[in-house]
């Protein structure tokens, strides 16, 4: 699905400081939901470019070396904070991970290429203040533009908002600056405890996007909009750990709006739900956040379908 439109992805870069259950050590590795996204863009073939901040620390030269060695496009925002974001993620012995973050995020500007036809950002970019508010207006001066798209992925990270209502309220406005908006169904059920996956989807779809997307993690994804509601189950995989699956779903969702716009119809839906849901495989098949090329994703779609 890779073509010539420009997505570029704004977000926070940082690194996880990784404590898996049992080991006597932490392992630091560069990572942040909205780099993960733009480096699974990079491996699609998708053009891509990260607007991101990161500090002039130790933690911060492992952001810089790892997106130099991505061949990634990044635009470093200017920044007072000094300091890189630190998230400690913990990992269970299925290899699903909770996490704690030390933040910074407080771009002064948000530059965009001019070419830019998809605009993404969500996670902590979309919650952490002073550039959370910067990051709200981007979205709707982009979205005002005729033949823009803006997309987002709540990526609830309660550590850094314990607020819910505050937390909640955030993520309706983001909504409403949005065209297509994706969450996983724990996301959903922290905003909107005691409803249905499909339900708090429609709560978010009442705010203004087209489309609304909720992650099921084995058991697939959804899609709603206001015609449709569509459901994909996950393809069968050796789990090795959760990191980076969602950031690799939306990758792979961004590529496929870029390429043909949002879907609308039950067939696109489907047929974009299921390649997202096999690229979280193929990343939840390897250690940490690693999305698959774009060769790897399309022979891991022919064979589930074969």
């Amino acid at each position: 699905m890779n073509g010539g439109s420009r997505v570029t992805v704004v977000g926070e870069s940082l690194v996880d400081l990784i404590w898996r259950r049992g080991a006597g050590h932490v392992v630091p590795v560069p990572g942040g939901s909205p780099a993960n996204v733009a480096v699974g863009l990079h491996r699609l073939g998708r053009p891509a470019t990260l607007v991101t901040v990161w500090g002039d620390d130790p933690p911060g030269e492992l952001v810089r070396a790892h997106l130099e060695g991505s061949g990634v496009d990044v635009c470093r925002a200017p920044s007072e904070a000094g300091r890189t974001t630190l998230a400690l993620a913990y990992l269970d012995d299925a290899g699903a991970a909770t996490y704690d973050f030390l933040t910074a995020w407080d771009p002064r500007e948000l530059p965009v290429p001019a070419d830019t036809a998809v605009l993404h950002t969500g996670s902590l970019a979309a919650v952490v203040e002073p550039g959370a508010s910067r990051v709200l207006e981007l979205c709707r001066e982009f979205r005002s533009t005729p033949g823009r798209t803006v997309v987002t992925d709540l990526n609830v990270r309660p550590a850094v908002q314990p607020d819910r209502a505050a937390y909640r309220q955030a993520c309706l406005r983001l909504a409403g600056v949005s065209d297509v908006v994706k969450a996983s169904d724990e996301d959903l059920s922290l905003l909107f405890a005691g409803l249905a996956p499909a339900d708090a989807g429609r709560l978010l779809l009442a705010e203004g996007p087209r489309l609304v997307v909720v992650t099921l993690g084995a058991d697939g994804a959804l899609a709603v909009t206001a015609g449709a509601q569509v459901r994909v189950p996950a393809p069968r995989t050796t789990v090795v750990d959760t990191i980076g699956a969602g950031d690799t779903f939306q990758a792979s969702l961004l590529d496929a709006v870029a390429a043909r716009g949002v879907p609308s119809s039950p067939e696109g839906l489907r047929e974009v739900l299921t390649r997202c849901t096999v690229a979280a495989a193929v990343n939840c098949s390897r250690t940490g956040a690693n999305p698959p090329t774009l060769a790897e994703l399309e022979q891991a779609v022919a064979d589930r379908a074969g």
